[in-house]
């Protein structure tokens, strides 16, 4: 009989607040930050999280986060090259667009929320139809990784012109190349180069009339978008040049020289922010015209003061005064001053500016993400008159308790399986496992290792320093520092009678502690016990201690040592029982089975040996992760354990059969710390991506064999996808569009989603197919043997599946190519041979006659004509096809066109209805009369009598 497992799942992911993955988002009181494959959306001021947007299944990490003009939506890229639009109210992805071969590093919406521009290390641009959920087309022109996005549309065209609005995409890339695309012709108009190094961060000002670009040397450049070239376009002058766009203004002077990582102006407010500092953003003040005017007099009068002093003649004074004159033109520097710097308490990651002012205080917030898990927000106060005064940010909020500021390094769980307590270097944090709320936070030093005390009440953390610190989990208190060995203690273990504690250092020791109980009284009424530990006895090793363990039964300890071997000795004489050697590198954990009679050593060789404890014989050494294995513990009661690595790999094992029973994969980067659950229910891992997850156990049987089968259909899949993804191979579309050196080309992107839609289409249209051709061939037989004869014959059965939904062929076709989305519809076609595209075709020009979502029909149709243009061309047969498809199909075009222009004339009727009333209304109101509209008007008042005809 086949042995049957129960299967592990990922059930929560806690202990992060914001990853350094990606930016961040903040609109005055939410903050949307990237949690590796989420993204959190956090209360700054209440300190709570409010959403997690999490789409199961999917483990590619949050690389750049947009918001869009539209109300409720946000574009979110992945690191597997992957856009989902979430809706931030359902908390639900709209759609998904999969385009880009590497990962997502620049989003951009336009000024309608309608399109949206993504850029990648690919090097490649795609600009997606939000609304088609389609992608439109591939920019294809810079060399390097893309850094920024950004959609430059003409503000003058009025909204409903019936011409397409033609809109620029500027885009910066790590090739210090600043380019300009025009989106109606896909094509690059203005080539720039921008910085000497990469070009990291840019931003456009409010008005749309500065772009400044920030570069890896610390350089901010400022550049002038000269309106009136743009609204004509490519236009020769006299001497044959083409006029340019974008014209090079000033450089702005910084603080500092490091890499300028984000620019961002306040989309209200006066104010620019640069940071090119880890942990400092300066803020510059945007002056006004008056201001500038002002210095410009002090200037000039200074100037010609000190002309005086030194040329006391007249016609010297007359020629600096005409110098001066010319100077009257605004400097761009002149707009900019330096107003203050904000310090933040760790690296900074991204930061942005809060839109929607939530607080009564006066001036402006600014939001930071730290790469330290941790978010700020600061409040940059407004200018004052007085000079004396030095204007200061202050933090108004933080977010910092919910998450360890460094690597989650050593975990264990309380007897009961409810608390949870994680270490790091600074900080130790108690966890209820129900809520996966922070319950306590500690101070400590560098936590390496971790344990509870018998009773639940107090826990022991073992420094880097050598210390082993008494936690009192009531108080929340340190009650005792014991100076233990003189380096680090990398190992704890309780002794099973819960009498002694063991320790092991990198000092060579094996320190033995007892526990001592002593009462404490903190006043005449209350008395209170505390926890302290009596050093009893010292084993010296011949080289440093990495793991001590007690077997269960209480007889033997286990000390595994840096010369890669591990010696058993008898736990109450410590004399010497056994050696375990054949490890390569150094035994970094061991444990032992509930009934003693195994012991599991994992090793930095990335090797896993199970040992016998009777003769230390070794069962069978087994390969099991791809990096060093860090952790090892058994399940209780069983002989099943647990394994973690460096390769960010949670691996399930069978200790009898030497089988591995479950691959369980959700960390993004090396795991440290390992916790099991006292009853077999769950496992925790901690890692250096400062996350903790919870693995629990399901009710869903495992067999090892579907599990092994599984994973060979996934890598097939996968190599499949990429083998027709690689740039190397000749892509399937054979139109111009799609030649390797054109700038713009169709986006495509096979994946096992968009393999798998193409085979259900084939499915499906071979299921029609089969049943028309029976019910065609009945109905000939049915003719040909006339109507008395033809009593005798019955109807072909039907398909079941068409039986079940109650479907004709060609509904059962439309509806399974409807449920694919919109967004991988094309690449789905793309996988339909020839054959299967002429049966198609048939499908098409049934539906159209029917008046079947003739918009669908369209964009199908279009797209296999493009794709499959030279074979129909060479085909006869296509012809009869596509004759009455042509007359079908146009006659549906043509009604829709005609209910879609009727409904547009009676929009614009309403419209113009409503502005016609809202004017009246105004000037009833008003009490207006004629004579004093004109009279305002005369007046030179910016109000205008408007007579509307509806």
């Amino acid at each position: 009989m086949v042995q049957s497992y129960l299967r592990h799942g990922p059930t929560q992911a806690f202990g992060l607040i914001c990853s350094s993955s990606s930016n961040s988002l903040y609109d005055g009181k939410l903050a949307y930050v990237p949690a590796l494959e989420d993204v959190l959306v956090w209360d700054m001021k209440k300190g709570q999280m409010l959403a997690m947007w999490h789409e199961t299944g999917h483990r590619a990490e949050v690389t750049c986060i947009c918001r869009s003009p539209q109300q409720n939506t946000f574009a979110v890229g992945y690191a597997d090259g992957s856009v989902r639009l979430w809706n931030s109210a359902s908390v639900s992805v709209i759609a998904t667009f999969n385009g880009h071969q590497k990962s997502v590093t620049a989003l951009a919406f336009d000024a309608q929320g309608a399109r949206l521009a993504s850029g990648s290390q690919d090097t490649n641009i795609i600009v997606w139809d939000v609304v088609a959920e389609a992608g439109l087309y591939r920019l294809r022109g810079h060399r390097n990784q893309i850094t920024t996005i950004r959609f430059l549309s003409e503000p003058e065209l009025p909204s409903t012109s019936t011409g397409s609005q033609s809109s620029i995409l500027l885009t910066t890339s790590k090739d210090t190349f600043m380019k300009l695309w025009d989106a109606s012709t896909q094509h690059c108009i203005q080539t720039i180069v921008a910085h000497r190094s990469e070009i990291c961060s840019l931003d456009i000002d409010p008005e749309k009339n500065l772009i400044f670009t920030g570069s890896s040397e610390g350089e901010v450049k400022a550049w002038k978008i000269d309106h009136e070239v743009l609204a004509q376009g490519l236009v020769e002058n006299e001497a044959g040049e083409v006029a340019k766009i974008v014209h090079f203004v000033t450089s702005l002077p910084l603080s500092s020289r490091h890499r300028v990582s984000q620019i961002l102006f306040h989309p209200s407010q006066p104010y620019l922010a640069v940071q090119s500092h880890d942990r400092s953003i300066e803020i510059f003040r945007i002056r006004t015209e008056e201001e500038i005017r002002k210095k410009q007099a002090r200037r000039k009068k200074r100037a010609k003061e000190k002309g005086k002093s030194k040329n006391k003649g007249k016609d010297i004074d007359d020629a600096t005064d005409d110098a001066m004159d010319v100077d009257q033109e605004i400097n761009v520097i002149d707009l900019f001053t330096p107003y203050l710097v904000v310090r933040a308490s760790a690296k900074v990651r991204s930061f942005d500016f809060g839109s929607k002012e939530a607080t009564s205080k006066p001036g402006v917030q600014l939001f930071v993400a730290l790469s330290s898990n941790a978010l700020e927000v600061y409040n940059v106060p407004p200018p004052t008159k007085s000079k004396e005064e030095i204007p200061e940010a202050t933090r108004v909020f933080s977010v910092d308790l919910p998450g360890h500021r460094t690597d989650v390094r050593t975990m264990c769980l309380s007897a009961d399986d409810q608390i949870l307590a994680s270490a790091s270097n600074g900080s130790l944090k108690l966890w209820n496992l129900k809520t996966t709320a922070c319950i306590r936070t500690m101070d400590c030093g560098y936590a390496i290792c971790s344990t509870f005390l018998p009773g639940d009440r107090h826990i022991a953390i073992g420094t880097k320093s050598g210390e082993i610190l008494i936690y009192d989990l009531a108080s929340s208190t340190l009650i005792e520092t014991v100076k233990a060995h003189s380096s680090t203690v990398w190992s704890l273990h309780v002794r099973p009678d819960e009498q002694v504690i063991v320790s092991g250092s990198a000092d060579k020791e094996v320190k033995f502690w007892e526990f001592e109980h002593t009462v404490v009284s903190s006043d005449e009424t209350r008395s209170q016990k505390s926890l302290t530990l009596h050093h009893t006895k010292t084993l010296k090793m011949s080289d440093e201690v990495l793991s001590v363990r007690y077997s269960p039964n209480g007889k033997l300890l286990a000390v595994a040592l840096l010369d890669s071997t591990v010696k058993i000795f008898y736990q109450d004489t410590l004399k010497f029982f056994l050696s375990l050697y054949g490890h390569k590198l150094p035994v970094l954990s061991m444990d032992i089975s509930d009934d003693s009679k195994l012991i599991v050593t994992c090793s930095a060789d990335k090797n896993v040996k199970i040992w016998g404890l009777d003769f230390g014989d070794c069962h069978k050494s087994i390969f099991a992760h791809e990096e060093s294995v860090m952790q090892v513990l058994f399940e209780r009661k069983s002989h099943y354990f647990w394994t973690v690595g460096k390769d960010t790999m949670l691996k399930y094992w069978d200790g009898d059969k030497f089988e591995n029973i479950q691959k369980l994969d959700g960390h993004h980067s090396e795991i440290w710390a390992l916790a099991v659950s006292n009853h077999a229910r769950f496992v925790v891992t901690g890692s250096h991506d400062k996350s903790i997850r919870v693995w629990e156990k399901l009710d869903e049987p495992l067999f090892i064999e579907e599990e092994r089968e599984r994973e060979l259909e996934q890598i097939y899949e996968n190599g499949i996808a990429d083998a027709l993804n690689n740039p190397g191979v000749p892509n399937v579309v054979n139109n111009e569009a799609d030649a390797p050196s054109g700038e713009a080309a169709a986006v495509t992107k096979q994946t096992s989603e968009t393999l798998m839609a193409g085979e259900r289409i084939m499915e499906a249209l071979d299921l029609a197919d089969a049943e028309r051709a029976a019910f065609q061939e009945y109905e000939e037989k049915v003719a040909q043997a006339g109507s008395l004869e033809a009593t005798g014959f019955q109807p072909p059965p039907r398909n079941p599946i068409l039986a079940a939904y109650d479907l004709e062929p060609e509904a059962y076709v439309l509806r399974v190519v409807e449920k694919i989305s919109s967004a991988a519809l094309h690449d789905a076609l793309l996988v339909l041979p020839f054959g299967k595209v002429i049966s198609l075709m048939r499908y098409l020009d049934l539906w159209a006659q029917k008046d079947w979502n003739i918009s669908l029909v369209s964009r199908i149709l279009f797209f296999l004509l493009k794709v499959h243009h030279h074979q129909i061309v060479a085909n006869r047969v296509m012809r009869t096809a596509l004759i009455p498809l042509r007359v079908h199909l146009r006659r549906s075009l043509r009604r829709e066109k005609e209910a879609i222009g009727y409904n547009l004339v009676a929009l614009q009727h309403l419209r113009r209805k409503t502005e016609a009333e809202r004017t009246a209304q105004f000037y009833e109101e008003e009490d207006f009369d004629e004579e004093k509209v004109r009279a305002r008007i005369a007046e030179g008042k910016k109000r205008k009598r408007v007579s509307i005809k509806v």
